[in-house]
């Protein structure tokens, strides 16, 4: 009898795994045209996400104000592999509005993004 409940619970335990799996987005299921929202960096600043230097941004006639950037909804415009297996994506804001008021697009590690919690899927 303990048996059968030990299997029971361990099938129910991974049914449920296997559930919160299917909610993840896989990097290699990234396609062109796939919206993905801006999260908060776990570091102070981003670290996947290659937005321009401050000096760049207030070059081109923007404001470098970072604290803005969370939440807004982006859609990848070109997905590239590298040579070393990393998956790069080129990305712009869904509303058709600059970053920073100066830069149309940027780019970002996907899988890094990701796990830090930079770019969250919809």
């Amino acid at each position: 009898m303990k048996q059968l409940i030990f299997v029971l619970l361990f099938a129910v335990g991974s049914i449920s795994l296997n559930a919160n799996d299917a909610n993840c987005i896989a990097p290699q299921e990234v396609q062109v045209g796939d919206i993905f929202r801006i999260g908060d960096p776990d570091a102070p600043r981003y670290e996947h996400i290659n937005f321009p230097r401050p000096n760049f941004i207030i070059k081109r006639g923007g404001v470098a104000n970072y604290k803005g950037l969370p939440g807004n909804k982006v859609v990848v415009t070109a997905v590239e592999e590298k040579m070393d297996g990393t998956l790069v994506v080129k990305i712009k804001r869904a509303d058709g509005g600059r970053f920073f008021g100066s830069h149309w697009e940027v780019s970002a590690n996907l899988k890094g993004a990701l796990d830090t919690g930079e770019l969250l899927g919809i």
